[in-house]
């Protein structure tokens, strides 16, 4: 694969290190994720994909191996320069929301664009564009509280992509949602990643959501398969 927006090489992650109860999460990871590419990974709960994610994402740090996303190898870097790239190049997506619930949706998109330096005015109209996209522009000016689950996972993704990021990295985006919620939902973000070619690695029990992404891997006692 030539020139990958996400390179993990070599990747291994183990807690409680040198402990009787030492548990080995991530076994010597290799992984490319291509530009406009979007991989499944498919993984059973507990199997160590959230810290792949992390990892990933520059939220937490391999005990061995690298990462490199846009071509930069991050490792060693320190935490500011971890935290350039992070704002800059990567969204991050979860199973909860996690919006403010103090701000509008317009504002909680807008505020990663306002920590990195966007005009207030830029930042409205890039929320408000978003917004359409995935079809709740009219839900702008509500407070997440007055949002249906739906919706606000809607609100998260176009928080996640305020900042047009090269990689989007989310986990278990719709599995806090019903059956019928979940497959709008994600549509809507099928759509919003294609329209924008973004590159994306989705972690998801769901193995329907999964055939409809380009490629899909297996996170199998911490090693990957697929």
């Amino acid at each position: 694969m030539s020139d990958p927006v996400l390179r993990l090489s070599g990747i291994t992650k183990a807690y409680n290190h040198g402990k009787p109860n030492e548990v080995t999460v991530l076994r010597g990871i290799d992984l490319e994720v291509g530009r406009g590419e979007v991989v499944a990974l498919v993984a059973p709960s507990g199997a160590g994909k959230s810290t792949l994610l992390h990892i990933a994402g520059l939220l937490d740090t391999p005990d061995t191996g690298t990462v490199a996303i846009g071509g930069t190898d991050m490792t060693g870097k320190r935490d500011t320069a971890r935290t350039a790239v992070r704002r800059r190049d990567v969204g991050f997506i979860y199973q909860f929301h996690h919006l403010l619930p103090e701000f509008t949706a317009v504002e909680n998109i807008m505020l990663p664009q306002l920590a990195n330096g966007v005009t207030r005015t830029a930042a409205k109209a890039r929320a408000q564009t978003l917004l359409g996209q995935v079809g709740v522009a009219h839900r702008g000016a509500h407070r997440p509280a007055e949002l249906s689950g739906g919706e606000q996972q809607r609100v998260a993704f176009c928080r996640a992509l305020a900042n047009a990021p090269k990689l989007l990295l989310a986990d278990e985006p719709t599995g806090n949602l019903d059956p019928g919620t979940s497959e709008t939902v994600f549509a809507a973000l099928m759509e919003l990643v294609r329209s924008t070619g973004l590159s994306a690695l989705i972690a998801t029990h769901n193995l329907e959501l999964a055939a409809r992404m380009d490629r899909q891997i297996r996170l199998d006692q911490g090693a990957l398969t697929g």
